[in-house]
């Protein structure tokens, strides 16, 4: 595997193309969240150090192949230029011989970030000859965007079929993290996994149900859970046509000797804006609906990941949105924070909800990993190969 933080690397004057993921969340023109800008600094940092032309490639939303005007990255060449102290040139121009020109003209150390990558139709098509043209630009490429490494993208993977390619640094944090929730295990391993529905990760808890001692099931997907397993939901959210599902984790838990645990309380109410109950499962009306865990399942979960070396999170425990049912998934989230900050437990959480919940509390350096990946994240867990990833790989 090639590594961009290999010491013997000479890249002074070399043009590198660094692949970054900046689809950061935007509000009226502004960046409302900087944690992925942020995350790539360090790699930035040690490219400049070792003097090379930093030509930076990204995205933002789904223009489609065309020019979108509310989706230019030049917002975003600001704030990076401002965190990291240091000017970033924008070029708005199309890829072609005159930008090559001008990244010949800049100094070594300098970074130049090129317009929205997805404005061209050959990047998502994964077209060769784009690869090609975007391969033009440098002299070697650095994937440091593990969150759109499961795209077969131009940017992603076509481009290392005419560059030498290297993992950048936060592309290497994350894989490493990953890779000790499923390859390098230290056990007990438990996993907290929560969202609206089973059927989207049931490939998770099946490829994770072999390895892991135990799985918390929270938020929508235990409602499916407690319903085709004969208990009173009353109006909440569950998918239909799960029980083969449900039938299937319980008896591969079994074979495998992982603990499943639900909520044995919870708290409810008519609708999401009135102010919760707490009540056990057995007690809930036929016109409440779940909107979070409540003290009693708290509890339990807390003494499972006190049992625990290792823990993944991901899927909030409920509404947590809403400040009456925010105290499940906060209680979660200030339980593995501790343990991890006693240095009792490596501690790793991804998916958008899931991060989302963790920079509402504040607790994003709180935990061991904290993965700004979404789909990428939970292909990795379900055991699927990453074509970015894989790209990489066979670039030796």
């Amino acid at each position: 595997m090639n590594y961009i933080s290999n010491h013997n690397l000479e890249l002074k004057g070399k043009k590198v193309i660094l692949r970054v993921d900046l689809n950061v969340p935007m509000k009226n023109g502004a960046i409302t969240e900087t944690s992925r800008i942020e995350k790539i600094l360090p790699t930035i940092e040690l490219l400049i150090k070792k003097q090379a032309k930093i030509i930076i490639l990204s995205h933002i939303g789904r223009p489609k192949g065309k020019v979108v005007e509310g989706m230019s990255l030049e917002p975003i060449s600001k704030k990076l230029s401002s965190l990291i102290n240091k000017e970033v040139l924008f070029n708005k121009k199309a890829i072609s011989e005159t930008t090559q020109a001008e990244i010949e003209k800049i100094p070594n150390g300098s970074i130049m970030m090129l317009e929205n990558i997805r404005f061209y139709k050959g990047e998502e098509l994964n077209d060769n000859e784009f690869s090609k043209k975007i391969s033009n630009l440098g002299d070697i490429f650095v994937n440091d965007a593990f969150s759109c490494s499961h795209r077969s993208h131009a940017s992603i993977e076509g481009i290392t079929k005419h560059l030498p390619s290297f993992f950048g640094l936060q592309i290497t944090k994350e894989i490493n993290a990953l890779k000790k929730l499923t390859s390098e295990i230290e056990k007990p391993i438990t996993l907290i996994i929560g969202g609206s529905k089973i059927s989207t990760k049931i490939n998770i808890i099946s490829n994770l149900i072999k390895k892991f001692s135990n799985i918390i099931i929270v938020g929508g997907m235990a409602n499916t859970v407690l319903k085709h397993t004969g208990k009173k939901i009353g109006t909440s959210i569950f998918e239909n046509d799960c029980k083969n599902l449900i039938e299937e984790i319980l008896k591969n838990a079994e074979k495998y000797n992982c603990k499943i645990t639900c909520p044995v309380d919870v708290v409810v109410a008519n609708n999401p804006q009135n102010k919760g109950n707490i009540k056990d499962i057995d007690e809930i009306g036929n016109d409440e609906m779940i909107l979070d865990i409540g003290p009693k399942t708290i509890l339990s979960i807390k003494k499972i990941i006190n049992e625990s070396n290792t823990v993944l999170w991901n899927g909030p425990a409920g509404y947590f949105e809403n400040p009456n049912f925010e105290y499940g998934t906060k209680e979660i989230l200030e339980i593995i924070s501790k343990k991890t900050k006693s240095d009792k437990i490596f501690s790793v959480a991804g998916g958008g909800e899931t991060v989302a919940a963790i920079n509402k509390f504040k607790k994003l350096k709180s935990l061991t990993f904290v993965s700004t990946a979404g789909g990428a994240f939970l292909e990795y867990l379900e055991g699927k190969t990453l074509p970015g990833i894989n790209a990489l790989n066979q670039n030796v």
